[in-house]
């Protein structure tokens, strides 16, 4: 089948597991459709999560325009899976299957003119793209330097696993900056890892799409960015495209709960707490962030998630997880959500002077799109791993350890100043 020559680009989009790859595909479409292509979006059913769900739905009604296709993905074996994570065993089991897909796109009309597939699905959808003779591009939802890591994971876990149990302290990756040991993932040291075994197969077929698009831009990774581009660095990749940062679209989700008390607060008065979609926060991190913020005495907007997956969280047990005092004595300061927000629009509302973060790379772009300084103030050893990933000056972060530390890094930030114009 060749590319559809008409006028309208048909495109298909299909993203991966978790709110951190859908969020970024949903803003790639609205742009899209703002340049009047004609789009397909593929999602994986059922979803992992009510927020991915609930924001399929809204996107869809908000753009009837936008064809919507469910991929029903083959359950995996409980033997067979990679981990507990629900969202790992979805990713495991789209990447497994996306192959399947072939039939869903060939039937389409107009025919297809590309397909924009999110990494961990780039084997199988490459496969389908060369079926229907259409270009691919693959969306990376992370930082350039973490894609380039991603992209050596095949001599990583193969000829540079020697250097690793030998107690190594960096990993050079030939023309880009050595990276510490103990930045890198835990599972990528390990090549049997079902993690690892499913990004080596999709990494694999980087090399033959048509570019990769990035939620990026040319001035917050500069280096990264010219050394692969001339190069010097993972030359058998494709052209990288930074498309970043990616705007938000409108979203039609109820935030009547904390829009109306925003509103109220001084200008530049709230600090927002972060923590990602998918960040559950254990008993301790909760008390350290709870105490720290009381003794502060800063006005505060935290979303809290104390479980995995948002269908397993009950929104009206705060009392027991904070205890009634603490929200007693915060109730004209502070507000605690158990939901999924709007981010970005909360860091554009005027009242917010301050953001504490986990650092996942959908926060450091809204961030830096909104002139924040992304700050990680708590002792998350996966997200401290990947801020050595980035370090961008006007974009700093503390990370503080115990309440105090907690505390420290609020005295620290410069409420509502702006990290760029």
């Amino acid at each position: 089948m060749s590319v559809s020559q008409t006028s309208q680009p048909h495109i298909a989009l299909f993203p991966s597991a978790g709110m951190g790859h859908l969020t970024p595909f949903l803003r790639l479409a609205s742009m899209l459709l703002s340049h009047d292509c004609k789009l397909t979006l593929i999602t994986a059913n059922p979803t992992v999560s009510v927020a991915e769900s609930s924001h399929i739905s809204s996107f869809l009604t908000q753009h009837p325009q936008v064809n919507h296709v469910e991929f029903h993905v083959p359950p995996t074996e409980h033997s067979h899976t990679i981990s507990d994570d629900p969202f790992f065993i979805q990713f495991e089991a789209t990447s497994r299957s996306s192959h399947l897909i072939l039939p869903l796109l060939a039937s389409l009309t107009p025919p297809l003119s590309a397909i924009f597939a999110d990494l961990v699905v780039a084997n199988g959808v490459g496969k389908v793209a060369v079926d229907l003779g259409v270009p691919n591009y693959i969306v990376s939802t992370t930082s350039v330097k973490f894609l380039s890591l991603m992209a050596y994971l095949p001599i990583l876990t193969t000829s540079d696993a020697a250097k690793l149990a030998d107690g190594t302290a960096e990993i050079e990756i030939p023309g880009l900056t050595p990276l510490p040991v103990s930045s890198i993932p835990p599972p990528f040291f390990n090549a049997d890892h079902g993690f690892t075994a499913t990004l080596v197969s999709n990494v694999k077929a980087l090399p033959y799409c048509n570019g990769i698009l990035m939620n990026t831009f040319e001035s917050f990774e500069p280096d990264t960015l010219s050394a692969i581009r001339n190069k010097r660095a993972l030359s058998n990749l494709p052209p990288i495209l930074p498309i970043g940062p990616l705007e938000s679209y409108e979203l039609n989700i109820n935030q009547a709960r904390y829009l109306p008390w925003l509103n109220d607060q001084p200008v530049k008065s709230v600090v927002l707490l972060s923590f990602g979609s998918r960040t559950a926060m254990s008993e301790d991190q909760i008390r350290e962030l709870r105490d720290g913020l009381e003794r502060s005495g800063h006005r505060f907007l935290w979303v809290l998630k104390t479980k995995k997956v948002d269908k397993d969280e009950n929104e009206d047990d705060l009392e027991e997880v904070l205890g009634s005092s603490f929200l007693e004595r915060t109730k004209n300061k502070g507000m605690v959500l158990k939901e999924w927000v709007n981010q970005e629009d909360i860091l554009g509302n005027p009242a917010i002077g301050g953001f504490v973060s986990h650092c996942g790379w959908n926060s450091v772009m809204e961030a830096a799109r909104m002139g924040f300084r992304c700050w990680h103030g708590l002792n998350m050893e996966t997200k401290e791993q990947t801020l050595r990933f980035w370090r961008k000056p006007g974009l700093e972060y503390g990370i503080g350890h115990g309440d105090g530390g907690i505390r420290d890094c609020l005295k620290k930030m410069r409420f509502g100043e702006r990290s760029m114009s």
